[in-house]
């Protein structure tokens, strides 16, 4: 009997005798050991992203007019019939037109910007800047920008029935506002509206600055298919307005019939003597047939 089969039989006996004894550990065959290895870390499972959220295209929302109100307080809409007031409008921005899209009688540079002034306040400046651009948007073939370009008395937005909103001044102090960010999209299908914007200290400062030259600039070329229409500062009160002149393709001054005086209207030509193309549109005129009142328009080209 071997040693190995001896110390078995040996061990049986004790166990039969109850004497407890340790367990051996169960070892594996030669043929079967394998290498110990290294427990290795369990890569953690991490959750599936969440769905990106779809983003709408940025657009600018649109303006709502009421045009019910804003045909009551005597101004143009596109869906009103026949009547003088719109007839004499469509008389008056026919050369406007033709000068912007360079079908007058000689190139206009920047003819596409047309800035509506006066002498002095209350001669209906805005009352026709807006009459002009809704006359404009009418058109089959053009678009039309509103700018409110009189920063120290805006009124553009009260006379269309809107709140005060961001605009051309927070253009001008902030780089980094596009104006597309501002312009107001309205339900005139081809009229844009560019508010005056935040008010601020130095906001005629701001139109007679550098950025004001640059923001025209850029305008006049990145919009050179649709016509822009400011309604700036009166001509005698700031010197704004003859800054604005000077970048301007087309100048048309207001004269109140009735109540502007020869020697302001005189004074007013002048401050905008280097000014290609000056136009006057007399407001308030009475007529001869109806015994009301209408308007009255003219222009020439600076030798």
């Amino acid at each position: 009997m071997s040693l190995i089969e001896q110390a078995a039989k040996r061990l049986e006996q004790l166990r039969q005798a109850g004497v407890e004894l340790p367990e051996e550990p169960v070892r594996a065959p030669a043929s079967q050991a394998t290498t110990a290895q290294p427990p290795v870390a369990a890569a953690p499972v991490m959750p599936p992203d969440p769905p990106k959220p779809m983003v709408a295209p940025a657009t600018s929302a649109l303006t709502v007019l009421n045009l019910e109100a804003i045909s009551a307080s005597g101004l143009l809409t596109p869906d009103a019939g026949r009547s003088q007031l719109a007839d004499e409008f469509r008389v008056i921005k026919r050369p406007l037109i033709a000068n912007a899209m360079g079908r007058g009688v000689a190139p206009v540079p920047n003819g596409n910007l047309i800035m509506v002034t006066s002498a002095l306040p209350g001669e209906g400046k805005t009352f026709s800047a807006i009459n002009l651009a809704i006359s404009i948007a009418m058109e089959l073939d053009n678009t039309v920008m509103l700018v409110d370009a009189d920063v120290a008395r805006p009124s553009v937005l009260n006379m269309l029935g809107l709140p005060p909103a961001k605009g051309l001044l927070d253009v001008l102090q902030a780089n980094s506002v596009d104006i597309s960010e501002v312009l107001l999209r309205t339900n005139i299908e081809k009229l844009s509206i560019l508010p005056s914007g935040s008010q601020h200290p130095r906001a005629t400062e701001l139109l007679a600055s550098d950025a004001m030259i640059r923001l025209l600039d850029d305008m006049a070329s990145r919009y050179n298919d649709r016509i822009i229409v400011f309604d700036s500062p009166p001509l005698l009160l700031t010197t704004e307005a003859r800054v604005l002149a000077s970048h301007m393709g087309q100048v048309i001054v207001v004269v109140n019939a009735e109540n502007t005086a020869q020697a302001a209207v005189k004074q007013a030509i002048a401050t905008i003597e280097s000014c290609p193309l000056k136009m006057m549109l007399l407001n308030q005129a009475r007529t001869s047939q109806t015994d009301g009142y209408g308007y009255r328009y003219g222009y020439g080209y600076e030798k």
